[in-house]
């Protein structure tokens, strides 16, 4: 037998759109946010989670400098 008419359809689609409306959605704007480690030299902004050796790098390849000359703000997190 039969639901009539679509109804369980309906109530499914429902249902879905309900689990759709209360998923987070893109986190652009949250990443854009956490981008707060600037180097001093270029303005270029890297993620707060980025580890020193990553910021090394830049310093090196981009500028040629150490790394406290283009992140002089920059703390290793605590262990």
């Amino acid at each position: 037998m039969g639901g009539g008419n679509g109804a369980k359809a309906a109530q499914k689609r429902a249902r879905n759109n309900q689990k759709i409306a209360t998923k987070p959605g893109s986190q652009l704007k949250s990443n854009a946010a956490a981008m707060n480690i600037i180097c001093a030299q270029c303005k270029q902004s890297f993620l707060s989670t980025s580890r020193e050796p990553q910021l090394t790098l830049h310093a090196v390849n981009k500028h040629n400098a150490t790394l406290p000359q283009c992140f002089p703000d920059f703390k290793p997190p605590a262990k």
